[in-house]
């Protein structure tokens, strides 16, 4: 796919360094790296493992899935086990093949967090917060009452007990699913589209989709629509990861905190 204007905008928002491991759009890790006089190779991971990373994460949630339903495990075990295993190749991947083909995940990635990371994060999560309530509201009318997967688990869990289960499923909620889902959505897929001299526009897009599909919750995949857009705008801007974990993390907190109080809600 040729490269699409993305229109005029400042340099200085996406880093555009020379030599080995730079590409238009490149984290802005790699331009500090090389100014620090790090050598660099040309990271060799590309789209396919991006979508090695989804594959595997549905994979393993599949396969963790069915020894936990046959066994009959107990609720917390199923809820939360079920919920880690699939991280394993969400993030796992991407960490991985990033050290093994590129260089390393803090600098392919874009694993940065400066106060200005923060800043642009916390903004980002609380428009993405307006965008996400206006479209519940409308598909709301239009579908009537729905919650998410996340909160019936939180639902079952409150039911079921013990208290600490929950806790570490609101935990799961606004830190570490930000975290994962970033790495593999604006981490591994968003690089590796710019890699391929996919423009800025049409970068943000395909990972929005892929973020908002992946989910498997037909009735909320345009309210993730908003979401993702915001999130790949944030990474676009700021050229970092821990921007965008930031807002997936400020957009999930009252989530998670609903989550804590027992009603059920809508968690990207």
């Amino acid at each position: 796919m040729p490269p699409v204007n993305d229109g005029p905008h400042d340099a200085s928002v996406e880093a555009r360094p020379d030599g080995p491991g730079s590409y238009p759009g490149c984290p802005a890790t790699v331009a500090e790296a090389t100014a620090r006089g790090e050598v660099l190779r040309t990271p060799q991971w590309g789209i396919g493992s991006a979508v090695m990373s989804i594959v595997a994460a549905i994979v393993l949630g599949l396969a963790a899935a069915i020894p936990l339903l046959l066994l009959d495990a107990p609720l917390p075990v199923t809820a939360l086990v079920g919920t880690v295993v699939p991280w394993i190749g969400l993030a796992g991947w991407p960490l991985i093949v990033t050290r093994l083909r590129g260089n390393g995940p803090r600098v392919d990635l874009g694993i940065r967090l400066t106060w200005s990371d923060v800043g642009w994060g916390v903004i980002a999560g609380v428009v993405g917060l307006i965008f996400a309530g206006i479209v519940a509201v409308i598909t709301q009318a239009i579908a009537g009452d729905f919650s998410s997967a996340a909160g019936e688990i939180a639902v079952e869990l409150r039911e079921a007990g013990p208290f600490w289960a929950l806790l570490v499923f609101a935990i799961m909620v606004m830190v570490g699913a930000p975290i994962v889902e970033e790495l593999a959505f604006r981490g591994m897929l968003y690089n590796s589209l710019r890699k391929r001299g996919v423009g800025a526009v049409w970068t943000i897009a395909i990972t929005t989709v892929a973020f908002s599909a992946f989910h498997f919750e037909p009735v909320r995949f345009f309210l993730l629509l908003p979401i993702g857009v915001v999130y790949g705008w944030v990474r676009w801007k700021t050229g970092s990861l821990g921007a965008s974990m930031v807002a997936h993390g400020v957009n999930n907190t009252p989530a998670a905190l609903v989550v804590l109080l027992g009603v059920p809600e809508m968690t990207p």
